[in-house]
Order: C-alpha cells, then sequence, then structure tokens
C-alpha cells in the first residue's frame, strides 16, 4: 500500500515535523525578500536567449544545403522548444514571475509553444497534482491515466500494453499533458456546454499551433518547404522525449513515494511540506542541463516551493538537503540516467499482475509503506518514537551502526538503490 500515515513512515514526532516545517518556512521567506532586479534580468536574458535561439535555428535549416545543417539547425530548434516549454513557459505558469507585475510574464497572460493550452494545464497541474501530489485517487498525475506505476493501482490486462504505451507517450508528449489538461478540465465543470467550450478551446489552440509549425513555416520557406516541415516536426519529438525524461525522473523513480487519501485527512502545513519532500525525486545535473530541464532537475526543491523562481532552486537544494541529513529523511536523487532506469523498471515490472511480482505491496521499491515498519515493532524491534532520537541513539554504538539503522529506518537514499 501507499502511505496513509506520513509521519509514523518518517519516524517523526509532531514536534519534528513542526520544527521542520518553520525551518523550510524560513528557506522561503529568505528567498522571497531577496528577489529583485537580479532575478527580473534572469528571466528576460532567458527569453530574449530562447527567441534568438529559435530565429537562429530556423535562418540555418533554411539557408543550410548540408544534411550537417539540418541537423543542427534542427537540434537547436529542439532545444529552443525545450527551454520556451519548461524553463519558461512550466515555471512562469507556476506564477514564479507573478511578483514583477510584468503583463508579459504573468501565469495568467503567457501561452506557451505547444499543444496544450496553459489554462487548462494550471487547473491540473497547478492544482490538482501539486496540492494532491502522489496521492493516489487525487493526483491524476500518477500514470496519467494510461500507466500504472504503484500497486495501489489496480492491475487490468490493458497494463500489458504499458510498455508500448510508455513509448508512444514519450514521442507524443504535449499531446498526451493537452489531452490529460482537457479531461482534468472537464471533470470539474458540470455541465455539457462548459465541457463543449473546453474542447473548443483546446481545438482552437492544436489548429494554431499546428498550422503555425506544420503549415506557415513550410509554406515560407518556399521550394524549400519538406526540409523545413521535417525539422519541425523532429524539434517538437525532441522536445516532447526530453520532457517526458525530466518530468518521468522527478516523479516516479525508486524514492518517491505514493500516498493514500487516509493521509490528507486533517492534513496540516507541516505535513504537506514532508509529503512534498517525500513524494518527489530529483536528478544530478550542471548548470547547462538544469536550465535545459527547466531547473526541475531540482523537482524535489520544485514541490516544495512550486512559486519560487527556479533560477534559486540550485542554492535552496543545498538547505534541503541538509534539512534531510538533520531530520534523517531520504533525498531522492541520482545521475538523470540512474533515475529513468530505475522508473523504466518500474513501468516494466507493473505492466504484470501482483502475483509475478517478488516484493510485498509495504515493501515495493516503488512503493514503500509505514505497514512494515509497524510489523516490526509488532515483532520486537522496537524503535524510538523519534528519528531524531534515534539518530542519537546510533551516535552511543561502537559498531554496527549502519546495520541497526537499516533494520529499524525508512531507507535513505542509498540504501534504495541498493
Amino acid at each position: 500500500m501507499a502511505i496513509s500515515d506520513i509521519k509514523e513512515y518518517a519516524r517523526l514526532t509532531d514536534e519534528d515535523v513542526e520544527a521542520l516545517s518553520d525551518e523550510l518556512t524560513s528557506i522561503r521567506r529568505g528567498v522571497i525578500e531577496s528577489l529583485g532586479a537580479a532575478d527580473a534580468a534572469y528571466i528576460r536574458r532567458t527569453i530574449s536567449f530562447q527567441r534568438l535561439l529559435d530565429a537562429a535555428a530556423r535562418l540555418v535549416i533554411y539557408g543550410s544545403r548540408s544534411l550537417v545543417g539540418w541537423v543542427l539547425g534542427t537540434t537547436a530548434l529542439g532545444v529552443a522548444k525545450s527551454v520556451e516549454n519548461m524553463e519558461i513557459g512550466h515555471n512562469v505558469s507556476h506564477g514564479q514571475w507573478d511578483w514583477m507585475n510584468d503583463p508579459e510574464i504573468h501565469s495568467s497572460n503567457w501561452e506557451w509553444d505547444m499543444a496544450g493550452l496553459s489554462s487548462q494545464w494550471r487547473y491540473s497541474h497547478n492544482y490538482r497534482h501539486h496540492v494532491f501530489s502522489n496521492v493516489v485517487g487525487m493526483d491524476d498525475d500518477l500514470g496519467y491515466g494510461v500507466l500504472r506505476i504503484t500497486r495501489d493501482q489496480p492491475w487490468k490486462p490493458e497494463h500489458l500494453l504499458q510498455p508500448l504505451r510508455n513509448l508512444l507517450l514519450a514521442g507524443t508528449f504535449e499531446w498526451g499533458i493537452a489531452l490529460h489538461d482537457l479531461y482534468s478540465e472537464q471533470g470539474r465543470v458540470g455541465t455539457a456546454a462548459e465541457k463543449s467550450a473546453h474542447s473548443r478551446a483546446l481545438i482552437g489552440k492544436i489548429t494554431r499551433q499546428t498550422g503555425k509549425d506544420y503549415l506557415l513555416f513550410p509554406v515560407l520557406s518556399g521550394r524549400r518547404w519538406r526540409r523545413t516541415l521535417t525539422a519541425n516536426l523532429t524539434a517538437n519529438l525532441l522536445r516532447n522525449v526530453w520532457a517526458y525524461v525530466v518530468i518521468f525522473c522527478g516523479h516516479f523513480p525508486d524514492g518517491a513515494e505514493k500516498f493514500t487519501l487516509a493521509e490528507l485527512e486533517n492534513e496540516t502545513r507541516a505535513e504537506w511540506y514532508l509529503r512534498q519532500m517525500l513524494g518527489a525525486a530529483n536528478f544530478r545535473a550542471g548548470p547547462v542541463m538544469a536550465f535545459l530541464s527547466g531547473n526541475l532537475c531540482y523537482q524535489i526543491e520544485h514541490h516544495l516551493f512550486p512559486d519560487l523562481p527556479s533560477n534559486r532552486y540550485a542554492e535552496i537544494s543545498t538547505k534541503v538537503e541538509a534539512l534531510c541529513e538533520k531530520y534523517d529523511l531520504p533525498y531522492a536523487t541520482g545521475p538523470l540516467t540512474r533515475q529513468y532506469l530505475l522508473t523504466l523498471r518500474t513501468i516494466h515490472k507493473l505492466a504484470l499482475p501482483d502475483r509475478f511480482l517478488r516484493a510485498t505491496a509495504d515493501d515495493a521499491p516503488e512503493t514503500a509503506s509505514e505497514l512494515k515498519f509497524r510489523a516490526l515493532r509488532e515483532s520486537g524491534g522496537e524503535a524510538p518514537a523519534s528519528r531524531i532520537g534515534l539518530r542519537t541513539a546510533l551516535r552511543t554504538l561502537p559498531r554496527n551502526r549502519h546495520t541497526l539503522r537499516r533494520r529499524i529506518s525508512p531507507p535513505t537514499r542509498d540504501d534504495r538503490h541498493a
């Protein structure tokens, strides 16, 4: 099962959870108070860079007579689309730059360069996903309705096609997200007329988007329209696959825990913070990869502070990781390749019925539960109520500290990937 008692799973007392929340609130306050001209310059510079790269890529595609030129131009166009989609569109739509009061760079006005509508995405993503992150039955992003990524989702024969569905979703990610957002938006309205209005709005956006990429630019290219058309198709494919990899590596590798609806009952702000820390995963990236991923290599920090500017996540991450060490919480991270392979393993494994799987539902690497620790206590392996108390107790032991810690506490990030 997914986690139904987050404090029991984390081995933290009420006082520990509140203290952790206070420290996270202090981090947030410090960033907000320090926002200024340098941050505003960053997003404006990013937008200018993206637009120049887009224009330069299209000129290279049109002007080059060689395959090498086409490849370079198409790759650059794919990079430009990725930057617009992730570092600009995703983060602007989160309201990260609303504090600037710039109408152009505001969450209510920005429309991104992809098939889906920003307005429909904001409800599905900003509310349904971020407020109820990884709660089974509430967070529609858990598998996007087509993939089974936790044993809490009942197996169906159609899941045998999951590996194929995963490949299809990777290549058509913008279209999958567009339909996902539409269904989410239609689910909250009451009348057929309202649902129809949302469908028409999405059709209008798709018409404009496909018209730009697959009609306008090829027509402007004259006799070289095939070259431009194939470049646009390839660049969109590159952007789709990259966005898919980044998003999946932040939500579905080992260490990104899932939660039951029971966890939402009387959930405090402090417990919400804790759920975000346990329900997301990072991947290690240098400055360039972080930029190209929209700084979503810091998915834990993004889920803690989704409306803080993405250029601050790197500095925030060092403080969050230190808090995880202080409160003995796992900080799920690893190389991008490893995080994706773990995700891919889960997707392929859970295509099968549970009877073919080895680990129990409470001790599976993709979905752990507090029940396995409860069973340990009932068998005589009682642990201190507070994990901080546990850390203090372990320091007094001259030998076998690591072995004891593994037996009576949730796995650390190293244990999870063992």
